[in-house]
């Protein structure tokens, strides 16, 4: 399919503003940019914010609840995509409100720590302290302990991945449904077509992938391990039922199905959905696009298919 006619011009907008490659710019300047990109605010719901212990310090989780709603409520803890080094809590909080809106479930987004910092597996480890903290103060929190599912876009679709693995490999907390937005699932190797393909042009390069790799892990042999590419992971089996959603133009493509076909070949549930004419993060810029507009659409029903209400 030829490239979306809004996200062209979405494209078009942003290389006006002249941004370099992130690739080419120090850490604390790209984390400026991205927090400067803000989008249009997303719908009103209630929102708390938390802090609570994690495994280096205190952690933040922002809890978004649909107004006038009461009772037990399916939960989503999720975690933000910009590539293991950029993005917060209020990057991703237009998202996480639509999604919230939409589906009528509980959305508990998570500040887990950044690299260069904090290398891998730190984030992966907040992420999954922050799933125990929801699943353990459930009753608190008015969810249902039953109802918990762990999701992330990009970035953050890996830690998602790695969440549910390490869940099976330590026996818990259990999880009930993956929401997987164009994730992260291969860092050994970047060789796909889809990034031969989409190396430039399409707002997420393959230099500022390397880019992302190289502050996130401490060195070559972190590239195999299974929870930094799960692609390569032999625990996929028993893993809860996912969507994983993908955008043609996207140099994270083939590898986001890749695992679908890996999650689909080991006996888990998946439903896979490529968005023609889409590059990375359109859903994230659904205000602008009609197709990530869609795809929002599309995670919220099947949020409430398998979290809503029992």
């Amino acid at each position: 399919m030829p490239l979306n006619h809004q996200c062209k011009t979405l494209l078009e907008l942003i290389a006006q503003q002249g941004m370099p490659d992130l690739s080419l710019m120090q850490v604390a300047d790209a984390r400026a940019v991205r927090e400067q990109q803000r989008l249009p605010p997303g719908p009103a719901t209630q929102v708390r914010d938390h802090r609570i212990a994690g495994p280096g310090g205190e952690l933040a989780i922002r809890e978004y609840r649909p107004l006038d709603t009461t009772g037990t409520l399916g939960a989503l803890v999720y975690f933000h995509g910009g590539g293991f080094v950029l993005g917060s809590l209020d990057s991703h909080d237009a998202l996480c409100r639509q999604l919230t809106v939409d589906s009528g479930c509980a959305v508990l987004s998570v500040d887990y720590r950044l690299a260069p910092e904090h290398k891998f597996p730190r984030g992966i480890e907040d992420a999954y302290a922050a799933t125990c903290w929801v699943h353990e103060h459930a009753r608190a929190l008015d969810v249902d302990p039953k109802r918990i599912a762990v999701g992330g876009d990009s970035a953050g679709g890996a830690l998602a991945t790695a969440v549910a693995i390490l869940v099976k490999r330590r026996r818990g907390p259990s999880l009930a449904f993956q929401l997987l937005l164009y994730p992260v699932t291969d860092l050994r190797s970047f060789d796909t077509p889809s990034y031969a393909e989409n190396a430039t042009g399409y707002f997420l390069t393959a230099s500022a992938m390397v880019w992302f790799r190289d502050h996130y892990l401490a060195g070559v042999a972190d590239r195999s391990d299974q929870l930094a590419s799960p692609l390569g992971c032999d625990e996929l089996h028993g893993l809860p039922p996912a969507l994983i959603i993908t955008a043609e133009y996207d140099p994270l493509r083939d590898e986001a199905e890749a695992y679908a076909r890996a999650l689909h070949t080991a006996g888990v549930p998946c439903t896979l959905t490529r968005y023609d004419g889409a590059i990375h993060a359109f859903m994230s810029m659904y205000a602008y696009l009609e197709l990530g507009r869609a795809a929002v659409h599309e995670a919220a029903v099947a949020l409430r298919k398998a979290i809503g209400s029992s």
